[in-house]
């Protein structure tokens, strides 16, 4: 009931702020919308002067809500299912940027953190933050050992903000599921539930070191892209220090043609960067706007910020890739049969007339010159046609679909006559062979065999302990089972050994035969 009570009052709150920058149709699909949006007209009065999209005018009011809301505003601006491509687009640009705080709390903060004197770790500090956001801000500093260095650190307070203002998505997402059941499909409690743990992480700095060693690792032997070194001394839950990054951000050509560096190089380095992140790992930096991309002195694309990582397991990398390719193929056919084989449409759709969708939405893109192709916009279109197809949300491809847009911008300021997912094509058919063909199958076949094997000795105890139970009177069983496991005279007996591991090796035959 207090929750509740509190949902209402801070909800009344955000119709006014809406309502005072004409941004309420976000509304509009929940029950009771028309006294929703007439009771913050109410509050917020007359709107103020000024125009803009919605999603513009959204993003306005969010900016003004505060860190948790700019932070839900990027997250929903993967979601184009929910809002619409242009609102999701509007919300991209949403601006991640606040005041910064004083020094003296930065300094206080990594010393509580430390637990050293700040002049024991640091012989420079500088003042003046380079970037504050709405959860952190970033000071450079030289350690005592002489090595430059970039120092990130929470914001005072930051975590109790947050977890009042999650408290308030949580309960708004569990009341649109209970008197919404058509949108229960587009998981608004698990993309809150997405959200918070996203935050959580963001919140513990250990954990985005640990993400950003990780990338690191995984590009040891790849000269091409660089992640900076993690300083684990002076890393601690709300402090974070890495090696300092110098370079020209990504997206400035003139810039870096004046510097001598080949824009089509760079290009292919960041797309290989990016395709080696998604499909060979599985793990990529998933917030890859121009501010977190830097080009070094020696050609190199270098990445900073690691505080929102997507993940992608082997079959969604697998779904991805042979839809890529079937698309750029413009094989429609098999888009819709792979969308059938990995579940997200269910059985008793049509597969001809999910193929008509997949070709309806894809001819208008891939008609167009080459280096206008957006494959983003099309997996945009295509996650669009999930209320029709009854398609279940899958928010890990969502926010991959993000990065590509804001990789595509990136691609396309560096290079205007380049499509990048034809530059990496070679590598995406590569891979599908590797992981689609024979061997493949044979090769995961022999996995699944091996993982079978590896449980046979737990299914073994665990069967055997069960019919210890039985004889022991221990385990209830139905009175017919019981019936069935007792000779003649009643007695019960036990589940005889030769049966079981009869039962065991027919089971090794069957495998070894699949």
């Amino acid at each position: 009931m207090l929750e509740s009570f509190r949902g209402v009052a801070q909800g009344f709150s955000i119709l006014r702020g809406l309502s005072r920058h004409d941004a309420l149709f976000p509304f509009e699909q929940l029950p009771f919308s028309r006294p929703l949006i007439f009771v913050g007209r109410i509050l917020g009065g007359r709107p103020l002067p000024g125009d803009g999209r919605p999603g513009q005018r959204l993003a306005t009011a969010l900016q003004e809500f505060g860190p948790s809301f700019i932070k839900l505003g990027q997250a929903l601006s993967t979601r184009s299912d929910l809002l619409g491509e242009e609102v999701a687009d509007d919300l991209s640009e949403l601006q991640d940027h606040l005041p910064p705080y004083s020094a003296v709390d930065a300094r206080r903060i990594i010393e509580e953190e430390l637990g050293e004197p700040l002049d024991t770790m640091f012989q420079e500090f500088s003042n003046e933050p380079v970037a504050a956001a709405s959860i952190a801000q970033v000071h450079f500093a030289v350690t005592t050992e002489g090595d430059p260095v970039a120092v990130k650190i929470l914001r005072p307070g930051i975590e109790k903000a947050f977890a009042k203002d999650i408290a308030f998505f949580s309960w708004v997402a569990r009341l649109v599921e209970r008197t919404r059941p058509d949108l229960r499909r587009l998981k608004p409690v698990e993309v809150i539930e997405t959200f918070r743990e996203s935050v959580r992480m963001e919140m513990d700095l250990r954990l985005e070191a640990a993400a950003a060693q990780e990338l690191g690792e995984n590009f040891a032997d790849d000269p091409t892209f660089h992640v900076p070194s993690v300083d684990w001394r002076r890393t601690a839950r709300r402090v974070m220090t890495v090696a300092r990054i110098e370079g020209i951000p990504i997206d400035e050509r003139d810039a870096l043609i004046e510097a001598g560096h080949d824009p089509d190089a760079i290009l292919h380095s960041a797309a290989s960067a990016f395709f080696n992140q998604v499909f060979r790992d599985g793990f990529f930096h998933a917030d890859q706007h121009p501010g977190n991309l830097f080009v070094q002195a020696d050609g190199s694309v270098a990445a900073v910020d690691f505080g929102i990582m997507g993940q992608l397991d082997r079959a969604s990398r697998r779904y991805l890739g042979e839809m890529l390719i079937s698309f750029l193929m413009r094989d429609y056919k098999r888009v819709a049969e792979i969308h059938f084989e990995a579940g997200f449409v269910p059985a008793h759709k049509s597969v001809h007339s999910f193929t008509q969708a997949c070709r309806a939405i894809a001819e208008p893109i891939l008609d167009k010159p080459q280096n206008e192709i957006s494959i983003a916009r099309l997996l945009a279109h295509l996650f669009q046609v999930t209320e029709t197809f009854e398609m279940e949300t899958q928010p890990q491809l969502l926010l991959l679909q993000k990065t590509m847009l804001v990789a595509e911008g990136v691609g396309r300021k560096l290079c205007p006559d380049i499509n990048m997912w034809f530059l990496v094509q070679p590598l995406i058919e590569e891979w599908v062979m590797d992981n689609l063909g024979p061997e493949a199958r044979i090769a995961e076949t022999v996995e699944q065999v091996t993982d079978s094997l590896v449980r046979i000795p737990k299914l073994v105890a665990d069967v055997e302990q069960r019919a210890a139970e039985v004889r022991q009177g221990g385990l209830k069983l139905h009175p017919e089972t019981v019936r069935q496991m007792t000779n003649p005279d009643g007695r019960r007996q036990g589940i005889p050994t030769r049966y079981l591991f009869g039962v065991i090796i027919v089971l090794l035959l069957a495998l070894v035969l699949i």
